[in-house]
């Protein structure tokens, strides 16, 4: 049986904090996914909550992308299109949402955790924190994310990234607008995502709610984008390319 993982929200002083973890490098399988945007959704409608902290566990990865268990599993296009809507379904929760949302990233982040930075309002990271969209390596392609990291980071940046299949460092990710800021250890890492979390906390609500429907003006139709965008990754995950790559991991 697939390790579903778990989430975790906390409230305090208007901060709320949703924490991810999975045992597998802190990998996203359909239900984390499903619970994660949950969480988005419930601090976003909360009006005790005036800014979300989305961060991992543990010292190692931020989060290794989708479950290669749950990846394996997928049986039919309908399986496949049902899977990677789950980070669809997360992207447009927390591009969405009314309220900023601080991500922390601690260490590497792959494949469709690229996509959760990008989506975020303002990250901020340790030096670790490389990053590297792995899709072409198995035999499919960032479809799902593609079109939120391309926003962020432009579109030289973007397909460069996504053509390589190759690590970034933080401070590439950085210099491309992925990071707001780099931080030497997870102390300073803290420290920082305390201190802007508590300024915004601090901060008029719908000013803040505003900025953000701004940054994300011109993205109504990404319902159906995504949506078309996991149905042609539901089917190339079937195919034989990917299942033979699939299986040598």
């Amino acid at each position: 049986m697939i390790d579903s993982g778990t989430v975790t929200a906390t409230l305090s002083d208007g901060i709320a904090t949703v924490r991810f973890a999975h045992p597998k490098g802190n990998s996203l399988p359909g239900a984390l996914l499903a619970n994660l945007a949950d969480a988005v959704r419930t601090a976003g409608q909360d009006p005790n909550v005036r800014v979300i902290v989305l961060r991992s566990e543990g010292p190692g990865a931020f989060c290794a992308g989708a479950s290669f268990d749950e990846f394996k599993a997928i049986a039919d296009p309908q399986a496949g299109k049902k899977f990677f809507m789950g980070f669809a379904t997360l992207i447009l929760a927390m591009i969405r949402c009314p309220k900023f949302i601080v991500t922390r990233v601690q260490g590497k982040a792959v494949g469709g955790a690229v996509g959760l930075i990008a989506a975020s309002d303002y990250v901020l990271a340790t030096d670790k924190a490389a990053v590297r969209l792995s899709e072409l390596a198995v035999g499919i392609g960032p479809f799902i994310v593609g079109p939120v990291i391309q926003r962020k980071i432009g579109y030289g940046a973007f397909t460069a990234l996504a053509v390589d299949a190759d690590w970034r460092d933080a401070r590439w990710a950085e210099q491309h607008s992925l990071y707001a800021s780099v931080h030497n250890d997870t102390d300073a890492l803290d420290n920082a995502v305390d201190t802007l979390a508590n300024r915004l906390s601090a901060s008029n609500p719908e000013a803040m709610a505003l900025l953000k429907a701004n940054f994300w003006e011109g993205t109504d139709s990404w319902d159906d984008l995504l949506s078309s965008r996991a149905t042609m990754t539901g089917t190339l995950v079937l195919s034989d390319f990917t299942k033979r790559m699939l299986a040598e991991r």
